[in-house]
């Protein structure tokens, strides 16, 4: 039902029946008496419950109203912060940009979110019209037309009411049943996609049980003998391909450079996409130092940055002596692997000649930094602990995460190499390596440390990459899979599972039923959502993604929220990858914090604000990097570098305008009394608003 205001129970009183009891207190000012037996209805009525003197009552009343307050003080500090969030970001303009809506970046889509609020805005102006006239209809049911009943004539009240009464009509005779169609169709979409996620759980958790895991059988590696140039230790090759990461570049390096490996039995590459020349600077000289120190590392650069990270890893592996090396592992710039990485992964290799890829998993260092990396947290751990372990134990294949993995330089030969086709570079290798029969295994004890976003602005475009990618590449590998000559079975998988109900229907169904169909039925109350789809199914799954983090239960309720709210970014993408819009090929860097360990903020924070012409040159870096470094100090003690611009935090307008059309959904659901549904509607269009005016995740003013 709808919101009650009704009180009552707070004053009830609690019956009692027991022993005649007489308690005399030493205080005079409460004396408390209580009879149970015959002579009671000699007592008024009001002494039959507990008796309560009227201090009593007083501190009772005290303390519920010292509750209700600061409770309404909470909501009204809340409201107030968000009306002015609203009025310094939307009307004042301040510290804020808008979105662009370019061709083919979800402009189409804000056009028909803007219709469908106007047109929902009418619609609500037409029901209060209705029920302040009393021709509202509490439970109307008009799913069939001659279930309508339509007064009489003389019953009819001018020209509005005979207008309203058409409009009945006609949204019973022709809006309800598509909407009922639809709304049935995505039911289908949504239960399907249920089963799978309990499904992938269920094989979760026989894992647990029956503690299944990859081993390693004996010791591969000679104890004490790391430096040994054995056939124990094949050549392995480090790769970090990396574009403007001033904030981790360092980390990154130096953890590769002090992984247990020998020395002359692995080369780490610095592939840097750099456009910034302080940058490349900055990298180059690390990677002398670490150079100096006898690591065996060489740097890359390329003038043009064609194909993103997959042109860059392409160009990487074109060098000569590449075909010296067995294997090669792969790190983002944020990562940092711990010394023993390449000692849990490699021998996984050794005796499995069929097995292409040794997958370990991401571990956050900033996942308790806002609610954004809390949120976050609580999807990848739940990809990494139940779809990518269960699909690497049962299928031997999952999609690669372009880092923190190992690969067999001949599996990527034999499977094409690195394509430039697609922004998900990684997903692409990888479904061509399993059409090639070659075999995957997911390390979920094995974890490399890395950071998540922290603005949503990073987080959105990540999200845009991540699923318009998939999409681009099924429609460019779907007549490979067909043609392929792997089973029915695995075929099936990719097709229906891999790419079809994770890539597409989720967001799909996900935006379609939650943030249309929900709110335009509380307008067609003909075609409205059952109580289980809206509240008790969306909680069950929530409940499952949260298992693998169980730290995040608290943010079960936030954490639902969100996802709906991010299926209008997800739902843009997967269409512009499906139809190869304008902005399906797009790569835009995700902005890192520098955060390796909890310990390193402070220090991320001064490498930041740290001057080039500060940095520290080791001996033997070469003559024309010095010169480099003493032009650019010139440069900059010449002309005074400008204020570093603000960047202020971003208006998106898709968001705000679902915000706006959810919560006119929800004040017509209120004037039909539909509880569950009012409430929902009104926290996701908070949940909207939010997003919206980009407060959530880093603040930036």
């Amino acid at each position: 039902m709808a919101p009650s205001m009704d009180f009552s129970d707070w004053w009830a009183k609690e019956i009692r029946s027991g022993t005649p009891v007489v308690v005399t207190m030493q205080n005079p000012n409460y004396s408390v008496l209580e009879i149970d037996g015959p002579d009671a209805a000699a007592f008024p009525p009001a002494d039959k419950g507990r008796g309560k003197n009227a201090k009593q009552v007083t501190w009772v009343l005290l303390l519920k109203a010292h509750r209700a307050v600061g409770c309404v003080a909470w909501l009204a500090a809340g409201l107030w912060s968000l009306l002015g969030a609203l009025k310094k970001r939307v009307f004042l303009g301040q510290g804020c940009s808008t979105e662009s809506d370019k061709p083919g970046k979800g402009g189409l889509l804000f056009r028909f979110l803007r219709g469908f609020l106007a047109l929902s805005i009418a619609m609500l102006a037409l029901e209060m019209i209705a029920y302040w006239k009393g021709w509202h209809f509490k439970k109307p049911n008009l799913q069939l037309p001659e279930s309508l009943h339509m007064p009489e004539t003389t019953e009819i009240q001018g020209w509005m009411h005979n207008a309203y009464l058409c409009w009945l009509a006609f949204r019973s005779n022709y809006i309800a049943y598509p909407i009922q169609v639809l709304s049935n169709f995505c039911i289908v979409l949504f239960m399907i996609q249920s089963l799978d996620r309990m499904i992938l759980c269920l094989g979760c958790f026989w894992i647990k049980l029956k503690k299944i895991k990859p081993t390693i059988d004996g010791d591969p590696f000679k104890a004490d003998d790391v430096e040994s140039s054995g056939s124990e230790y094949p050549m392995v090759l480090i790769q970090i391909p990396m574009c403007n990461e001033r904030e981790v570049y360092e980390q990154s390096i130096s953890a590769a450079c002090q992984i247990d490996w020998p020395r002359d039995r692995v080369l780490v590459q610095v592939l840097d996409d750099s456009n910034d020349e302080t940058i490349m600077l900055l990298i180059r000289a690390e990677v002398s130092k670490w150079s100096q120190r006898g690591v065996n590392i060489v740097y890359r650069h390329r003038l043009v940055r064609t194909g993103y990270k997959a042109g860059n890893l392409k160009s990487a592996m074109s060098c000569d002596y590449v075909k010296d090396y067995e294997f090669v592992a792969i790190f983002d710039a944020d990562f940092t692997p711990n010394p023993d990485f390449l000692k849990k992964t490699i021998p996984h290799f050794k005796g499995n000649p069929e097995l292409g890829l040794v997958q370990a998993r991401w571990s956050f260092v900033n996942k308790d930094e806002n609610l954004l990396t809390r949120l976050q947290n609580i999807n990848l751990c739940f990809h990494f602990e139940v779809e990518q372990q269960v699909n690497g134990v049962f299928l031997n294949f999952f999609g690669f995460n372009g880092t923190a993995g190992v690969w067999r330089i001949k599996a990527l030969e034999d499977s094409g190499g690195w394509l430039e086709r697609t922004t998900v570079e990684d997903m692409d290798i990888a479904v061509r390596a399993h059409l090639n029969g070659w075999k995957f295994i997911f390390l979920n004890d094995v974890k490399v440390l890395c950071e998540v976003p922290e603005s949503y602005e990073a987080y959105r475009k990540q999200q845009h990459r991540w699923h318009s990618g998939p999409m681009q590449l099924f429609r460019l590998c779907l007549p490979a899979i067909l043609k392929s000559k792997i089973s029915v079975w695995k075929k099936a998988n990719l097709v229906l599972l891999f790419f079809l109900l994770r890539k597409l229907i989720l967001p799909f169904y996900s935006f379609t039923l939650f943030c249309v169909i929900l709110p335009l039925s509380m307008f067609v109350p003909e075609a409205e959502l059952p109580l289980w789809v809206i509240c008790y199914i969306p909680v069950i799954m929530s409940f499952l993604n949260i298992l693998p983090a169980p730290r995040s239960f608290p943010f079960i309720v936030p954490y639902l929220l969100f996802e709906n709210t991010m299926s209008v970014t997800k739902f843009n993408a997967m269409v512009v990858g499906l139809f190869q819009l304008g902005s399906s090929y797009e790569w835009i860097v995700t902005k890192k914090a520098g955060r390796s360990s909890e310990s390193d903020l402070l220090v991320a924070a001064e490498r930041h604000l740290k001057p080039v012409g500060h940095l520290q040159l080791h001996r033997g870096v070469s003559e024309s990097e010095l010169m480099e470094v003493n032009k650019l100090k010139d440069q900059q003690q010449e002309a005074p570098p400008p204020p570093p611009a603000k960047r202020g935090n971003q208006i998106y307008k898709k968001e705000l305008a679902l915000a706006l059309l959810l919560l006119t959904a929800a004040v017509r659901s209120l004037l039909s009394a539909q509880g569950i549904h009012f409430y929902f509607l009104l926290f996701q269009g908070v949940s909207f608003l939010l997003v919206g005016l980009d407060l959530i995740g880093e603040q930036m003013v």
